[in-house]
């Protein structure tokens, strides 16, 4: 049996054989692009081999799998290979029509055809299927991808891509299972997708997109962990289609594991020059607390910003918890590691192409040599970006190789700091107006302010030039000069009786006494011409003034006027004489609260303004132009000077007060617009009182003028866009209290815009 077997292999080997030859030559033809001799060697085979049939089948499944050829034929003539090919086209340009929702950058990416490389369909294909599935992930179910091959001449093709991109797929429902502490609309408000509503047509957060349902399962996992739930997990999380295949319905399952609080709270202080009260002081986590991650990170933060009060910068602590699951408590112990007293070696100022580097050192309370201090870098980054010259200011502290040194980046972005304002509305006094200013806040880069302003309407005309040097002598001194003019034509309304002309020029120096306090010294003339009905003729006044003011500032460094937080206030006093035609002391003080809340994209706001005029004359009359008024913006629905003590024959005549408080409780709140568009509404409530004008105005050629001392409320609301131009306000204002002779303003409006 056995010799039979070896003898049919044998004569099976000889029949195989039969045709086998040995290659004198290789003939290669169809060839354009690629040499004969490449072709020879991606064949592997040469003059002198043994070659039958079937070896030269397996040459030209070679060829062809080689990807540089459309078609291959391989076969012997004689003993004589012949290869005859036709090669692929050369992909000249690839690209990508039809496609709205995804960038074209972001579809090439998923594409594998390039250019310069050999056209071949199966490619193609590829590139189709993994810009599907980028749709897909996105919520476009219903896409449609067309590839087309253009034959240009010398053997070379386009490839475009035909992108129909159909209608997105949105999210129906979004549903939770095994949740027990926390309901199913709760759990929504923390993730980013959203189930579809009209409303939503401007966020797409309502349309499926796998890649958003994995970061949903990380922003669920950091709220479970901000609620002490450590072994939280996501365990499915996936979309289906809705029967009818419209919509996508998205469910989260859960584990919510238990619930810990915290236990014994342990700082390892390896600082001997570190008061251990002072670390405990400043931490965010106290026993029985809720375990939150958000307080354990900051407690982290809060613990390296106080050892580097120290000195000690570039400190690592680490966080070691001890679970224990039976008490449902977890100890925790922030281990400091240690480290040397780090000093500053120098401070480079980068970015500034505009603002002189003298500029930028005024406002930073470091010096080279100085130690390392966290709070001290922070707060001249605050400085910097309270100048407003710059959009961002990033402190970059390097460590040298000598580890008790390091260099500090100062990196400044800077911003346009020139700023075009305007306004207009319609008053029942002054009719249309137009307001229009410049102001450039870093002139020639140096950190001088420069500010022309004007208005005009149809009774009324002001002007003012400003000039500040905010380092007076390169040292901390302000000091700077305004000049004004003002015109008013009031006696044409009859009702007001009242015209003026008026220039003033002033000069100021100011000085910071502390991080947040200044106080600013004026010294001012005052040229007045005033015609009054009741007075009977022009009457002339030189004023001479001096005063102080003294100004709190502490607010964050977001400057949209809509979403800062802090304090600002405001304390003067003033003294009109040295030999003027009036003599009186002025006193004031304004004062602004603001509060964030809600993801800080609520703020709260609330201000009081007060304000006495003190007569130093024998008969203490003040005249009525430099006596307070109250309504427009200080008083919002009213018109201007629209409230207080009028005239008996004109009632719209405003008589004035020597002392008024005024004040207004606003509300900002985020709008159902995107953030992005930077869109707001508020809610307001302003309230004052204007006190009573002179005695002598009490009674008026035998008639008894009207004397008015009530409170005047107001409320309404309004919006406030942060447009591309600048910001504008619309304000609608209601009366709540007011009598019959009060002059309203329902409408207000007001833009500036920056260059």
């Amino acid at each position: 049996m056995k010799r039979f077997v070896f003898g049919f292999l044998f004569l099976f080997l000889i029949c195989q054989n039969a045709n086998a030859v040995v290659l004198s030559k290789i003939n290669v033809s169809g060839n354009q692009r690629m040499d004969a001799e490449s072709i020879r060697i991606l064949s592997e085979v040469k003059v002198g081999d043994n070659i039958g049939s079937e070896k030269a089948n397996d040459i030209a499944k070679k060829l062809q799998a080689s990807g540089y050829f459309s078609s291959v034929n391989v076969h012997l003539q004689g003993n004589v290979l012949v290869i005859k090919v036709t090669e692929s086209p050369v992909v000249n340009m690839v690209t990508v029509e039809g496609n709205d929702k995804i960038d074209t950058e972001d579809l090439k990416k998923e594409i594998k055809t390039k250019e310069r490389v050999s056209y071949d369909i199966s490619v193609i294909g590829g590139d189709v299927q993994r810009m599907l599935t980028l749709y897909m992930r996105k919520g476009f179910f219903g896409t449609k991808i067309n590839p087309k091959k253009i034959d240009l001449d010398n053997n070379r093709v386009n490839v475009v891509f035909e992108i129909s991109e159909g209608h997105p797929t949105y999210i129906s429902d979004i549903d939770f299972e095994n949740n027990k502490k926390f309901s199913d609309r709760t759990l929504r408000g923390e993730i980013l997708s959203r189930e579809h509503a009209w409303w939503r047509f401007m966020t797409q957060f309502d349309v499926y997109d796998e890649d958003r349902i994995q970061y949903d399962q990380q922003m669920l996992h950091q709220f479970y962990m901000r609620n002490g739930f450590l072994d939280f997990r996501v365990t499915d999380a996936k979309g289906e289609f809705t029967p009818d295949r419209e919509y996508y319905s998205v469910k989260f399952t859960v584990d919510e594991g238990n619930q810990y609080k915290i236990g014994d709270v342990k700082i390892e202080n390896p600082f001997p020059d570190v008061p251990e009260s002072e670390l405990y002081d400043v931490l965010k986590i106290s026993k029985k607390d809720i375990y939150n991650i958000d307080n354990v990170e900051a407690s982290i933060n809060a613990l390296r910003s106080a050892v580097a009060e120290h000195g000690y910068a570039f400190i690592n602590v680490e966080p070691i918890p001890n679970k224990h699951d039976d008490t449902r408590i977890v100890d925790i112990n922030f281990k400091i590691q240690k480290t040397n007293r780090i000093y500053i070696n120098s401070i480079n100022l980068l970015g500034n192409v505009r603002t002189f580097d003298n500029v930028i050192e005024h406002h930073l309370p470091m010096r080279e040599g100085d130690p390392f201090s966290l709070q001290t870098i922070e707060t001249g980054r605050q400085n910097l970006m309270h100048t407003r010259y710059f959009k961002d200011v990033q402190m970059v502290p390097t460590r040298l190789a000598d580890a008790n040194m390091m260099n500090l980046d100062v990196k400044v972005e800077e911003q346009p700091t020139g700023e075009l304002s305007g306004g207009f509305g319609w008053s029942s006094i002054n009719g249309f107006m137009v307001d229009a200013g410049i102001t450039e806040s870093n002139f020639m880069g140096r950190g001088q302010i420069v500010q022309l302003r004007g208005s005009i309407a149809q009774y009324q005309r002001q002007a003012l030039f400003s000039f500040t040097e905010p380092f007076l002598f390169n040292r901390e001194l302000s000091g700077g000069f305004d000049i004004s003019y003002t015109q008013y034509k009031y006696s044409k309304l009859g009702g007001y009786g009242y015209d003026r002309d008026s220039f003033s020029i002033s000069g100021r120096l100011g000085w910071r006494l502390t991080d947040h306090w200044t106080q600013t010294v004026r010294l001012s003339a005052t040229f007045d011409q005033n015609y009054d009905l009741q007075l009977g003729g022009w009457q002339k006044a030189n004023l001479y003034a001096l005063g102080t003011n003294l100004r709190y500032y502490n607010l964050d460094t977001n400057f949209q006027q809509n979403t800062h937080t802090g304090v600002v206030g405001n304390f003067g006093v003033s003294y009109t004489g040295f030999g003027g035609t009036n003599t009186f002391m002025r006193y004031s003080a304004d004062i602004t609260g603001m509060v964030k809340f809600l993801d800080d994209r609520w703020q709260l706001r609330s201000s009081w303004n007060l304000g006495y005029l003190q007569s130093l004359q024998s008969d203490n009359y003040i005249p009525r132009v430099y006596r307070y008024f109250l309504g427009g913006e200080s008083l919002r629905g009213f018109e201007v000077a629209g409230v207080g003590s009028r005239n008996w024959y004109f009632q719209t005549y405003s008589l004035g007060g020597l002392w008024k408080a005024n004040g207004s409780t606003q509300l900002n709140f985020p709008v159902f617009i995107p953030d992005e568009y930077q869109v707001k509404g508020f809610i307001f409530a302003d309230y004052g009182i204007l006190g009573k004008p002179p005695k002598r105005e009490y009674e008026y050629q035998n008639r008894a003028n009207i004397i008015d001392e009530d409170w005047r409320t107001s409320v309404g609301f309004g919006i406030y866009w942060n447009t591309p131009m600048g910001p504008m306000n619309f304000s609608w204002g209601w009366p709540m209290k007011l009598n019959k002779y009060d002059q309203e303003e329902r409408f207000l409006l007001s833009f500036e815009t920056q260059f």
